[in-house]
């Protein structure tokens, strides 16, 4: 599996970044490593099999696949390079994943930007959009600058999330978070709104902190990436006492 190790104290929490359905390593840019020097940790950045450089998967993905991501693959890859109770930075659906992880596995704490907890229509007109992006050409040379097999990853991606079978799609009943979570969306998100966010606060059971930055859309670690290592420093420092709701402004 594709993946970098950056250095840090070893005496804390590793980072470990979890992508999203069309992100893998090259995709985060420079936020892993200027997160990890912000914060002075080590970190695990790595592609999930069929994204960037770790190979084609052998099957089409399932309805599961985040769940079997969370409970199955994550956890044999962070036995393997001996990562006990991280914490957990996700993106999208490696948002869900990480807090499905963070359910049946101990973690220090869980960062979340744009995190789905359920399917909704955002998330149709979302893939709708960049379905059309890709067939005129701009999405698909994108992809094509980080992914070994760019139109593998885009049509998995989007076939499991505008299939009828992931319409019920939910994570909601499988979470039992304690750990605390900052969690991040743009308040101009394209692939989900806002009640996601308030579905996760209902959903944990530990300390919560809220980050809307205005303006963003759903990548907020490449359009405010300032802000996010800021709030994210400040989470894991204070660990994430007060519960508060934060705003931002680029």
């Amino acid at each position: 599996m594709e993946h970098v190790l950056i250095d840090g104290d070893p005496d804390r929490a590793p980072l470990v970044f979890l992508h999203g359905g069309l992100g893998c390593v090259a995709a985060w840019g420079r936020f892993p490593a200027a997160l990890a020097a912000a914060t002075g940790r080590r970190a695990l950045v790595y592609s999930r099999l069929g994204n960037g450089g770790s190979g084609r998967l052998p099957s089409p993905r399932t309805a599961r696949y985040v769940h079997e991501h969370a409970w199955s693959e994550l956890p044999e890859l962070l036995d393997l390079l001996d990562i006990r109770e991280p914490v957990l930075v996700g993106h999208s659906d490696g948002g869900s994943a990480a807090l499905l992880y963070a359910s049946v596995r101990p973690v220090e704490a869980v960062v979340v930007m744009g995190p789905h907890l359920y399917f909704e229509e955002e998330n149709r007109i979302g893939i709708e959009a960049a379905k059309a992006s890709y067939a005129a050409g701009p999405l698909a040379r994108r992809l094509a600058l980080v992914h070994d097999d760019p139109a593998s990853v885009f049509e998995g991606w989007s076939a499991v999330w505008l299939s009828e079978e992931f319409r019920g799609w939910s994570i909601e009943q499988d979470l039992k978070v304690s750990a605390p979570v900052l969690m991040i969306q743009g308040d101009r998100d394209e692939y989900g709104s806002l009640a996601q966010l308030d579905a996760l606060e209902r959903a944990v059971g530990g300390p919560v902190r809220r980050l809307v930055p205005e303006g963003c859309d759903h990548y907020p670690y490449l359009v405010c990436p300032g802000l996010v290592i800021d709030t994210v420093t400040d989470f894991l420092a204070t660990g994430a006492r007060g519960a508060a709701a934060l705003g931002g402004a680029l």
